[in-house]
């Protein structure tokens, strides 16, 4: 996106009549601006756009951008809006409305033609050039055999001469039920990144195509999906929303984490006596605790990762927990080792830096095991462990790790002489 679409898009997100900004914008940057908003923002200019600048915002776009465009509006204006459109466009519109965004079919093109496998070169060209008068775009070109889709026809093919037969020149097709979610659609692709993608009905006829460059926004939301998930943000907030609407967002898993740092804290609080006889306690606590939580979070990622692969469940992830216990338990020993002589060195307490250590090794294995049962178990119980296991890892991680080290120093460091 340009740095000019950019500024528009805040421009129009920011304003308190997000409709009249965008109606300021020549024509040929709306559509650019538009697709560039956050989905929220688009909802909101939607319901902001009078029905006349709706209609004429519109039928500048493909059917299938008109379709993402009418899915924000209500069901009368969206109505009125299709009564609106030329014949050819409104059918092609209200066909793709049919179909849930978030699947194939909300993906798709409707420019393609089929032809049989039987029919010679000529007959393609006239279809092609038919299409390409009415619309303004090259179609993709599929090849049946009867119900049978048989695959795509180059382009360069029709460059050829004479009698040929068309199964001869077919390049392999994948294809995708309509209702697929478009995170299938997007495991396709990234299969087969050459390829256009067809979209068949119940029967096995196509319904559309699809391409590569249809998928982007798809990608881009699933990578703020995760990034969202992982820190306890909605997906629908959007970095333009004012104060209010973040609040709203936000506070359920602000009030959840105070609740779990309130347990961290009673654990704390209950070594009170042992930390205030030996003051040094309280500035490696933060160590413990970081070390631990970040421990867990990687445990955590790769887990969720094998889980949203298919390459693990809770009945065969007991080979997963072991590995990351081992290798918290590696780590463990690495980082314990450093920061035991750091101790040892600087605060001239060999014992202190020993209490450390420990506490290192038995908490990043504790990171290890609850950062993998935690998404398993979750999965499990039909839950969703990116956006659920990370306040549980890291109670686990604060609470236990807390009860060793400060249990470990209680021992070691109060024992006689």
């Amino acid at each position: 996106m340009s740095e000019a679409t950019q500024s528009a898009g805040r421009a129009v997100a920011t304003a308190s009549s997000p409709a009249d900004e965008f109606r300021q914008l020549p024509p040929d940057e709306q559509r650019a601006t538009f697709f560039g908003l956050p989905e929220t923002v688009r909802e909101s200019l939607v319901a902001d756009m009078d029905e006349d600048a709706l209609r004429a915002f519109v039928r500048r776009l493909d059917p299938d951008e008109g379709a993402d465009v009418l899915g924000f509006a209500d069901q009368v204006t969206r109505e009125t809006v299709l009564r609106r459109l030329d014949e050819d466009r409104r059918e092609k519109v209200s066909y793709l409305l049919e179909f849930s965004p978030e699947t194939a079919a909300g993906l798709m093109h409707l420019d393609y033609v089929t032809v049989d496998a039987d029919r010679d070169l000529s007959t393609v060209a006239e279809r092609v050039q038919r299409h390409e008068d009415r619309t303004g775009r090259v179609p993709t070109v599929f090849v049946t055999d009867g119900d049978e889709l048989l695959g795509e026809l180059p382009g360069q093919t029709l460059a050829l001469e004479g009698p040929l037969d068309l199964r001869d020149h077919v390049v392999g097709t994948p294809a995708v039920a309509y209702d697929s979610p478009d995170t299938e659609v997007v495991d396709v692709f990234r299969e087969n990144p050459e390829r256009s993608v067809a979209v068949l009905d119940d029967d096995g006829a196509i319904l559309g195509v699809i391409y590569a460059g249809d998928l982007l926004r798809v990608i881009e939301e699933e990578a703020g999906e995760t990034l969202y998930e992982f820190t306890g943000v909605r997906e629908e907030e959007s970095v333009l929303d004012g104060p209010l609407s973040k609040i709203r967002y936000r506070y359920r898993w602000l009030i959840i984490n105070l609740g779990t740092a309130f347990l961290a804290a009673g654990m704390v609080g209950v070594f009170e006596d042992t930390i205030a006889a030996f003051t040094l306690l309280a500035v490696y606590m933060p160590v413990v605790a970081g070390m631990g939580g970040n421990a867990g979070t990687q445990s955590m990622a790769v887990t969720v990762r094998g889980l949203a692969l298919g390459q693990v469940s809770l009945a065969t992830g007991g080979r997963v927990i072991v590995n990351e216990v081992i290798a918290g338990a590696a780590n463990g020993a690495i980082t314990g080792i450093l920061v035991a002589v750091i101790a040892s060195v600087f605060n001239q307490s060999p014992l202190l830096g020993l209490v450390l250590g420990v506490s290192m090794v038995l908490n990043l294995i504790i990171a290890g095991f609850f950062g993998t049962l935690i998404p398993l178990a979750l999965d499990r119980v039909g839950k969703d462990p990116a956006t659920s296991a990370t306040i549980f890892i890291t109670t686990a991680t604060d609470v236990l790790g807390f009860f060793i080290f400060l249990g470990l120093a209680q021992v070691v460091l109060a024992a006689p002489a």
